[in-house]
């Protein structure tokens, strides 16, 4: 399931997707930046932690810069789940592009490949 909550001038959208594992593998093809060669093997179909993974590093990578609490909101809007939100904000801290530091008051979150 994906939600989307935000707003679209002065309107509220709430949206909630239900996607199947091939609809979140799809949608992860999409986000590949690097294309595999052809010489390489098949990779496997990404799974819907994968798919997440995979957008909330691209997330992070485009806006380059966001705040702890953004970059949180933003992560349980994609997951539907604070905890998971909670989940992806420690990888994105913890793996090699990503970088966690304070910023006064709030941490902010930047993209550093």
């Amino acid at each position: 399931m994906l939600r989307i909550r935000g707003s679209i001038g002065d309107w509220p959208v709430d949206l909630t997707l239900e996607m199947d594992d091939g609809d979140w593998a799809r949608l992860g093809a999409q986000l590949q930046v690097v294309k595999p060669e052809a010489s390489a093997a098949p990779a496997k179909p990404l799974n819907q932690d994968d798919a997440l993974w995979q957008i909330a590093k691209d997330l992070l990578r485009k806006a380059g810069q966001l705040s702890g609490p953004d970059l949180l909101e933003q992560l349980e809007g994609l997951t539907g789940s604070a905890a998971a939100g909670k989940r992806l904000l420690v990888r994105l801290r913890q793996c090699a592009g990503g970088e966690g530091s304070s910023g006064g008051d709030t941490p902010l979150y930047r993209w550093i490949e």
